[in-house]
């Protein structure tokens, strides 16, 4: 019995829904979390605070991939921010800051005095005024692969953040580049407020953190106060070592191409088997005709 026409459409339909489903899974990836201790005072007031100033934040993010605000209640100043990975379009950095803020409660309770939660695709933090300050230089998180990249590999990814950093004080202060070299990918960004010149000094320390923490393995990213980094050791297009939680910046940004170009061409192949039986049915059609 031949497919009908709405079957073939369907599962046409079904395999670009499997492409678009697995980039936006890769963005919405949990990379790590930082809660506060102390807690807020002003009970249900400073609660309704705080989500006015999810509101205020989410209002944004359509429009930039970087805002800071904040508000007040009971005397109590409350700030926020959120900040979208540079490469994202603007309803990307949306739907991300859209699910990353409801997370401050799930993750950290509804009263933590700071909450600050890092997804592939953006991050966004808040906290009480007169909560106590870290470094901007401060290492929050880091995550390295398992596999190691093999001969020469350092000497690639020394070559490759060095690009980086090269590119980075000539991107015009945009706080985000992405470099390749020799299949070692890395990336790096800025919080948006950031000077160029605390932006260089940023990188360059999580640059020194990875080389150290992450020795020689293929995959790393180092999150700091005020800026991160993530790199990838690629061997023939195949990713060696894990990221560790799906990537941040452009490591996740690379495997999630990767799921895409693998589904994309399942979806290739599939159509073409899809034509042929369809042609297929059409050819029974007219024989039992």
């Amino acid at each position: 019995m031949g497919l009908s026409l709405q079957t073939l459409l369907l599962l046409l339909t079904s395999l670009s829904f499997l492409s678009s489903f697995s980039f936006a899974a890769d963005l919405y990836s949990l990379i790590y979390k930082g809660c506060a201790n102390g807690s807020l005072g002003g009970g249900a007031a400073t609660q309704q605070a705080v989500a006015g100033l999810s509101s205020a934040l989410v209002a944004q993010s359509s429009s930039s991939k970087f805002y800071k605000s904040s508000t007040s209640s009971s005397g109590q100043a409350i700030s926020g921010l959120y900040q979208c990975r540079g490469d994202l379009a603007g309803s990307d950095c949306a739907a991300c800051v859209t699910r990353v803020l409801p997370m401050w409660s799930t993750l950290c309770g509804p009263m933590a005095a700071a909450a600050r939660v890092q997804l592939t695709g953006c991050y966004a933090l808040y906290q009480a005024a007169g909560f106590p300050q870290v470094s901007g230089t401060q290492l929050l998180f880091k995550t390295c692969g398992s596999g190691g990249g093999g001969n020469g590999f350092e000497e690639k990814r020394g070559t490759a953040f060095s690009n980086l950093q090269n590119g980075l004080s000539g991107s015009g202060g945009t706080g985000f580049y992405a470099t390749s070299y020799q299949s070692v990918y890395a990336m790096a960004q800025c919080e948006g407020d950031l000077s160029a010149g605390d932006c260089g000094e940023c990188v360059a320390e999580a640059v020194q953190k990875a080389e150290v923490e992450c020795g020689g393995a293929a995959s790393g990213q180092v999150y700091l106060d005020k800026c991160y980094i993530s790199y990838n050791y690629y061997a023939n297009g195949v990713p060696r070592g894990g990221g560790g939680g799906g990537g941040g910046g452009l490591g996740g940004q690379q495997t999630g191409k990767t799921v895409a170009i693998v589904v994309g061409g399942a979806a290739g192949l599939g159509f073409v088997v899809i034509c042929l039986l369809f042609a297929r049915s059409l050819r029974k059609g007219k024989d039992d005709f």
